[in-house]
């Protein structure tokens, strides 16, 4: 519940705190006063929509912020997953807008997105108003109170049918793509066939094309290179006849001879001979390496050459499709072939699809057929219950009359349709209240319904907004007399114009305008003794001193007593 309450700079209001507590609370003041700043600050901690207009003229920004008392584990743990704390079961929330249309939000002391107060909101009030009362005209408003009203057995019903029902639009989705899609899959698949086919017939090597442009450039240059080898071969290693012709191999060897018949004259030489050794191995190793090198030049003929360019040009075709290189030739082979496997089994697929369909529809159905039973059994007790309620509402001949009827086909909330029904009096045929019912009827239907789901789905808060439009007389003390007893088991805070209300509150506010100085300004009193016997008697008359209206106002008092 909200224990306290307090608005800054919102509408009328400059800055006034809202004792609120257990029970009943009742919200009164002339008109104008800025009751509905009452209500409006409410949403602001409920995380409705901001406006910047209800910023008061002159200040920077509107705040709200509120101590509620909570043992809620949920409210509990999204408070600690925003960062927020919750001290000795008090939760801090608070809202504020700037005029120029800018909200921010805290939990718990931590900012926190202005959307988790929402969330907070669901688990902790019920706001009910005008726009409520036509929310309840919607069909959809009335399945969701009766599902309400049902307890958890409807409501993890609903979950399981719902998690079924998207499993199966998903399967059908899927069975209706592979279907309507087969013969653009089927030539696909013989476009990957043809493809694949294609690169087989290559079948590209990793790296062959660099190898294969090293290996053209040697067979095109083949001439040039045994002409330059032959040379060289014979520059260090000789096989003429003539006797005068000396190759390098020869010469070193000459000069090693030389050098070793004197070298033991001087050790110096020994590094010289060193040296000469080594060139005349190299040599002789340069030499054989030249011969073999010119012996395979001869293998390589004119038919290698052609082969390799055929080679480069079969591999330079598939890279004008599917790559610029063999890796991405290969990549696209590898991609190509999984894809295929893909198509090639969509029959197979498509069969283990609509054998899990007919499943979930199967499945469905069930879930589908046990919502309609227990929506059924539900709709009887809270016909029932409400019809009793309305009695005690000054509508003692009307009869609530919950209608469960089957739909075409089966929707995300089952497949019922379910209607609220008002027959005002004994012989009339029950009517939807969203055509038959009056305001004054709606508001108390709305109240009904509250008072009877409150037994079997509690809200910690309820926040009602001129619930008693449309009402006055007898059926407002009724009103007043259902409110204090859903106060037993909620906190309930009422904003009304009617005293036969207010009296049944064990708290009551009133907001109070001041307009010296030539701006209105507002604030919130609690009202007690004398006081409230006055704004009783306001509310009744108009006037707070009027000697009859004061003792009409204590005799309404006396009957909360």
């Amino acid at each position: 519940m909200i224990e306290e309450m307090r608005i800054r700079d919102l509408g009328v209001i400059v800055d006034t705190t809202l004792t609120l507590g257990p029970g009943f609370t009742a919200i009164t003041g002339e008109t104008g006063a800025g009751k509905t700043m009452v209500v409006t600050a409410l949403g602001l901690l409920m995380g409705e929509r901001s406006d910047a207009g209800a910023v008061r003229t002159g200040a920077a920004q509107a705040r709200v912020s509120g101590i509620v008392r909570t043992g809620d584990p949920a409210v509990a743990e999204l408070a600690d997953e925003l960062g927020g704390d919750i001290e000795d079961g008090e939760l801090v929330l608070s809202r504020t807008v700037s005029a120029e249309g800018r909200s921010r939000a805290s939990v718990g002391g931590a900012s926190a997105p202005v959307g988790s107060l929402g969330r907070l909101a669901e688990r902790l009030f019920a706001v009910h108003g005008q726009s409520e009362q036509l929310r309840l005209r919607s069909l959809a408003a009335q399945r969701d109170t009766l599902d309400r009203f049902g307890g958890e057995e409807i409501s993890e019903t609903l979950r399981e049918y719902r998690a079924t029902h998207r499993e199966r639009q998903e399967l059908t989705a899927r069975v209706e793509e592979l279907t309507s899609a087969r013969d653009d899959r089927a030539a696909e698949a013989d476009r990957l066939r043809a493809e694949l086919e294609e690169i087989a017939g290559v079948d590209p090597q990793p790296g062959e094309e660099t190898e294969l442009a090293q290996r053209i450039d040697l067979l095109s240059n083949v001439e040039a290179l045994r002409a330059a080898t032959s040379t060289a071969h014979e520059a260090l290693s000789s096989d003429s006849d003539d006797p005068m012709s000396r190759d390098a191999g020869e010469l070193v060897d000459i000069a090693l001879r030389e050098v070793e018949r004197v070298a033991e004259h001087d050790s110096r030489l020994e590094s010289v001979l060193e040296i000469l050794r080594g060139v005349s191995f190299q040599v002789a190793e340069a030499a054989r390496e030249l011969a073999v090198y010119a012996g395979d030049l001869d293998q390589d003929g004119p038919g290698e050459l052609a082969r390799a360019n055929e080679r480069l040009a079969a591999l330079s075709g598939l890279f004008r499709i599917y790559g610029s290189d063999t890796a991405e030739v290969i990549d696209y082979s590898e991609r190509a072939s999984r894809r295929l496997a893909e198509l090639d089994g969509d029959s197979d697929l498509i069969g283990e699809l609509a054998a899990q369909l007919e499943t979930a529809e199967a499945r469905e159905a069930s879930l589908a057929a046990r919502l309609s039973e227990l929506r059924a059994s539900a709709a009887g007790r809270l016909s029932s219950l409400v019809t009793d309620e309305l009695r005690q509402l000054a509508l003692p001949d009307a009869e609530f009359v919950v209608r469960v009827s089957p739909l075409d086909g089966l929707g995300g909330s089952g497949g019922d349709e379910v209607q609220f029904l008002l027959s005002p009096h004994p012989g009339a045929t029950p009517r939807p209240i969203a055509k038959s019912a009056s305001g004054g009827e709606l508001s108390r239907v709305m109240l009904a319904l509250e008072v009877v789901v409150a037994g079997v789905d509690p809200v910690p808060t309820f926040v009602f907004d001129e619930v008693d439009a449309g009402v006055g007389g007898a059926a407002a003390i009724e009103i007043g007399r259902r409110l204090a007893r859903l106060a037993r088991s909620s906190q309930v805070i009422v904003v009304t114009h009617l005293a036969q209300v207010a009296a049944f509150a064990n708290n009551h506010l009133q907001v109070v305008k001041d307009s010296a100085g030539g701006f209105t300004e507002s604030s919130c009193r609690r009202l007690d003794g004398d006081e409230r016997l006055g704004e009783m008697a306001r509310l009744l008359s108009g006037l707070s001193d009027s000697s009859s209206a004061l003792e009409h106002a204590a005799e309404l008092l006396a009957l909360r007593e």
